[in-house]
């Protein structure tokens, strides 16, 4: 234990909650851009969002921007757990509605003919 800082403590539960929400807003808004580049990689912008935002709250904490005890590797690393939880979520509903979408009655799809 390093002067308070502790895995399960309510600062690490921020820093989760903080990345995931980045992470998934930022995703979320790259995903409506009408810029197809940008769609196709709203995960990965996403991710990159949050975790400089992440990186920017830690060299702030350092520098003594914010009254905390300075930057720590356990803060970074619960930034990184919040990154990855929102990554897998956001991956797994785009699976999840990709394959929601492939039906005989949807656009795009094959459809089979009846004469009468």
């Amino acid at each position: 234990m390093e002067n308070g800082d502790d895995w399960l403590a309510a600062d690490k539960l921020y820093h989760v909650l903080f990345c995931f929400f980045i992470s998934v807003v930022s995703s979320l808004l790259a995903a409506r851009t009408r810029y197809p580049f940008l769609r196709r990689r709203s995960i990965w912008i996403g991710s990159l969002v949050s975790f400089a935002a992440g990186a920017a709250k830690e060299f702030a904490d350092e520098f003594g921007y914010f009254k905390s005890a300075g930057s720590s590797a356990k803060d970074a690393g619960a930034d990184l757990i919040g990154i990855l939880l929102a990554a897998m979520i956001l991956y797994l509903s785009n699976c999840r509605a990709s394959t929601s979408r492939t039906g005989p009655d949807r656009p795009g799809q094959a459809r089979e003919l009846e004469m009468v």
